[in-house]
């Protein structure tokens, strides 16, 4: 039997890929393929699905769609390594979890079985027992590990992105925020990986870089194509999900973060992105969030990291444009805020809640007086 493990990284459409696997379950376990579930949810989902042959077009609900960070973050927890997020309710205990994926095996004989989560990402700084137990959950299979990479900035500002859009109150990156993630997965790559490496030295590791993935049509047609899926024709396209937060609206967030109710706060990203579309904001890509310094000892302090890509890769450099994390956007965080503030403010109307009108124009009023 064949095991496939994505283990991230994160912001690199793992999300992406859960939904398509998880859409299509049933197709998949009818060519051999368990994408398997962990909890009521999911197995309950799968067997409506089988019993009306339709593909589920609404979004799924996270423990289905995401079954195995659900079994990851159970794992963490039950090392005493954080707790299980909110939005992962009623989660069995982990040897339930693991019951449930042996027993799917056992009876539908399947000959792959893909487990696919971010958050595994984050075992190897944790603790090496957390890769042997979920390897000894498949006693002598045939194990790929698969993991995507972003170049380091664009990592930096998107997984930045992400935090905020969890409620985080960081730092920017212009100021320590690049720096505080120096020690931990979200930069050091090596950190990441090496744990999977020595944890299973048999088996066989695919490293993707994020734009070589794009360009061969996205995470879900890279991934197939990578590990060798012979998967239906017919099967329910790939649908984008976990949008990003615009970042020129980063900072509007940050400061909403920090001053409103998390409720509040949660209610402020969302009229963000509703709006964002009616801004004129230019693209996210051209906005500078680290400024030359931080670019500069970025690029040093991946230079270790980026040869042991490149060693345990194959590829070298392994990020073909590694030296653009030196180079500056065109266009400064703090000029693209106050052009978003001005047009968020414009449209006040359409923001229901007045607490955060009130946030959004003390916000527009000063900075105008820092001006």
């Amino acid at each position: 039997m064949k095991i496939i493990l994505f283990i991230g990284h994160h912001k690199v459409g793992s999300t992406s890929l859960q939904d398509f696997l998880s859409r299509n379950s049933v197709a998949l376990a009818q060519a051999g393929i368990l994408y398997p579930s962990v909890d009521f949810e999911g197995m309950s989902l799968m067997l409506a699905a089988a019993i009306s042959g339709k593909t589920p077009d609404e979004s799924l609900p996270i423990n289905a769609r995401e079954p195995h960070n659900a079994l990851a973050f159970k794992m963490l927890a039950e090392h005493n390594k954080g707790k299980v997020p909110p939005f992962h309710k009623g989660l069995p205990a982990t040897g339930q979890m693991v019951r449930a994926i042996r027993k799917q095996v056992e009876f539908l004989a399947p000959h792959t079985v893909i487990l696919a989560a971010e958050v595994f990402a984050n075992f190897a700084p944790t603790s090496p027992d957390l890769i042997t137990r979920l390897r000894d959950i498949f006693p002598e299979a045939d194990i790929t590990v698969v993991a995507t990479l972003r170049r380091i900035d664009d990592y930096l500002a998107s997984w930045h992105g992400q935090r905020l859009k969890f409620g985080h109150k960081p730092a920017p990156l212009r100021d320590t925020g690049a720096q505080s993630y120096f020690g931990n997965i979200h930069f050091d790559y090596r950190l990441m990986l090496e744990g999977w490496i020595q944890g299973m030295p048999e088996a066989r590791f695919i490293l993707r870089e994020y734009r070589d993935v794009r360009q061969s049509g996205g995470s879900v047609a890279d991934f197939i194509t990578q590990t060798g899926l012979k998967v239906p024709r017919r099967l329910s396209k790939e649908r984008k999900t976990n949008q990003s937060l615009h970042r020129g609206l980063y900072e509007i967030a940050r400061l909403g973060n920090k001053a409103l109710r998390p409720l509040l706060a949660n209610e402020l990203r969302r009229n963000l992105q509703d709006l964002t579309p009616e801004l004129g904001l230019p693209a996210s890509a051209d906005i500078e969030l680290f400024g030359a310094q931080h670019r500069q000892l970025m690029q040093e302090q991946f230079e270790p990291i980026h040869a042991f890509l490149a060693e345990v890769s194959g590829k070298a450099p392994f990020f073909k444009d590694q030296a653009q994390v030196e180079t500056l956007r065109p266009i400064p965080e703090m000029e693209v805020f106050r052009l978003a503030l001005a047009g968020v403010t414009q449209r006040l109307a359409d923001i229901e809640e007045p607490e955060i009108r009130d946030f959004l124009t003390a916000l527009k009023a000063e900075s105008s007086a820092e001006l």
